[in-house]
């Protein structure tokens, strides 16, 4: 990686950081030059403007991180149930970066920013249905397969899946921890009954 594109990557994560404990309104470029130490010319050098940076957390950051740890868990094994539950669990109590206490970076910037600004939208809205196929995909599946009932509509569960978990991740920045423990419990259940 060549210095410009380290300190590129520099940047992004370091706002990232900023954005997922403060927000991305609450976050200023002087907040995230004083975190990365870079003059301000440095990290206009790299990105236009604060849209632009954003923007680019959602692409080059989240979306190539997130997506690839999610769809893992959905094949890791033949059980759809178990790797429904896995992905979930995986999501809530495994992954190093979150936090209980600030839920999602990307369910944070939807709830943040998608309501006012069409691109940062647009962004969020492609790692969702990026994520969305790969549940639906493997339900598919696992109906050809006779693991699940065709009666259950693939797209209205991977739906159903989604916003469980961006509900669960707000309720656990009141909640903490336990939030999470009960939501799995239930979650598990459900799966379970599935047909």
């Amino acid at each position: 990686m060549s210095k410009a594109a380290l300190t590129r990557f520099t940047i992004l994560q370091k706002a990232l950081e900023l954005i997922y404990r403060n927000g991305y309104q609450a976050t200023s470029i002087d907040d995230i030059i004083a975190t990365t130490q870079l003059t301000k010319g440095a990290l206009f050098y790299h990105f236009k403007n604060k849209e632009e940076m954003g923007l680019a957390i959602i692409n080059e950051i989240l979306a190539p991180n997130l997506l690839p740890y999610m769809k893992d868990t959905l094949s890791r094994t033949t059980d759809i149930r178990l790797n429904l539950y896995s992905m979930m669990e995986n999501l809530l109590l495994t992954n190093p970066f979150f936090n209980v206490d600030y839920g999602c970076p990307a369910v944070n910037l939807i709830e943040e920013m998608a309501p006012v600004n069409p691109q940062f939208k647009q962004a969020l809205l492609r790692i969702m249905q990026q994520w969305h196929s790969a549940i639906e995909a493997a339900i598919v599946h696992a109906q050809d397969e006779n693991q699940l009932n065709s009666k259950h509509n693939p797209a209205y569960l991977a739906t159903y899946i989604i916003s469980n978990y961006s509900g669960i991740r707000n309720t656990g920045k009141v909640m903490g921890q336990t939030a999470y423990t009960a939501f799995l419990s239930e979650y598990q259940k459900f799966l379970l009954q599935l047909d």
